[in-house]
């Protein structure tokens, strides 16, 4: 295994791949990530009806089968990956990462997008009610604010975005002049709940199987003019970029961490006896040179919150809905996650190391997010990258 590899043993994300040469007629299958490789679980199983679960185009199928289904075939791959007298059957059926395609993990049942980020709600508080004393809305506080978004914009990461077009302020239609990006952790539902059946934050990994990077990209003049009074439409829907492997909460144990206090104490559906603040390192780049490091372990809502705050009103889960934090920012203007924070709504341009400037993105820009996490075996896991270059 490579060292320093993103994808060792106590990490084992999962994907959806497809050879681009020598693929013996199959298609898209699902796939673990091991150092360089991909292992064709597909091919693990071949036979069987979990193999078939696993020879199609998403992870869907297979994250249907639940909490159980998914320790087991952890579990196994692991052994196979660790024992001799299975690791030549292994090594039959890896391929190197860079001989395949990658595809979106899931298909996205919904989207919605969370607020949760004290200092990020802050920073645009400030930014747009500098006149207020408190930069927070007075809700805030009492509940996680999101919104839906739009399932079929998520696509996977590589896609180009295109630069939107929309209603910039009164009689003012053109593309968006202000395209920024969210730096983001998206958590997957596997397990879907019935309708009219709230889901605890106590049943937060029997329902959600794992974890993927995130780039909710924005265009902050469509969005400013029309989001009063019902909140993002267009300035938010054009594209949702997403990372390929979706890292499982079981290879993340060592990463759990409290939440920040929350006060006032939250109302009960929201308690939880043990948190699932995550300490996750984001690195946010723009063209290669890195802008940013926010840190998701100060993020105020835990995506268990999250998650018992979507369904407390009866909302049912489905197999491959998708939830994200919305944007990760900290306490210092190195650790902001969004351009807008960055550059503080274009008044400071944020000045790269080729002498250039941006309060917002051009044409051609390309930004990429990576994150790690502490490991159970003592050192760190990754998350891949999630990467998309903007087009005119």
């Amino acid at each position: 295994m490579p060292e320093g590899s993103d994808f060792t043993l106590e990490n084992l994300p999962y994907g959806v791949f497809e050879p681009r040469r020598g693929g013996g007629g199959h298609g898209p299958r699902v796939g673990v990530a091991i150092g360089d490789q991909v292992l064709d679980l597909a091919a693990m199983w071949a036979g069987t009806p979990l193999g078939a679960d696993l020879a199609t185009g998403s992870l869907n199928r297979f994250l249907r089968r639940g909490p159980r289904e998914w320790a087991y075939v952890r579990a196994e791959v692991r052994r196979m990956l660790e024992t001799d007298e299975r690791r030549l059957f292994c090594e039959r059926n890896l391929y190197r990462l860079d001989e395949v395609a990658l595809r979106l993990p899931i298909e996205v049942a919904d989207y919605v997008d969370f607020y949760a980020s004290e200092a990020h709600a802050a920073n645009l508080g400030r930014i747009f009610r500098p006149e207020t004393p408190e930069p927070l809305l007075p809700n805030w506080k009492h509940l996680p604010v999101g919104y839906h978004g739009r399932a079929g914009t998520v696509v996977p990461s590589g896609t180009p975005v295109r630069r939107p077009a929309g209603q910039r302020a009164a009689g003012d239609f053109g593309p968006t002049l202000r395209l920024d990006i969210e730096a983001e952790v998206g958590f997957v539902v596997g397990a879907p709940s019935a309708l009219g059946e709230p889901v605890s934050t106590g049943a937060f990994a029997e329902h959600v199987f794992g974890v993927v990077l995130v780039n909710d990209w924005s265009a902050r003049d469509l969005q400013r003019w029309e989001y009063q009074p019902l909140g993002p439409f267009l300035g938010k829907s054009f594209a949702t970029s997403v990372s390929p492997w979706v890292v499982p909460l079981a290879a993340l144990e060592a990463a759990r961490v409290p939440v920040p206090v929350q006060e006032p104490e939250p109302l009960a559906y929201l308690a939880e006896k043990e948190s699932w603040g995550l300490d996750l390192r984001l690195e946010v780049s723009l063209n290669g040179e890195v802008v940013s490091r926010p840190p998701y372990r100060d993020t105020y809502w835990s995506p268990a919150q999250m998650l018992a705050h979507t369904t407390v009103n009866g909302a049912s889960l489905r197999t491959g809905d998708l939830y994200a934090s919305g944007t990760v920012s900290g306490r210092e203007p190195d650790q902001f996650g969004s351009l807008i924070e960055l550059s503080w709504n274009g008044e400071w341009p944020l000045r790269l190391a080729d002498g250039s400037e941006r309060t917002f993105l051009q044409d051609g820009d390309t930004v990429t997010i990576r994150a790690s996490a502490p490991g159970v075996g003592g050192g760190r896991i990754g998350f891949g990258e999630v990467s998309g270059t903007v087009v005119g």
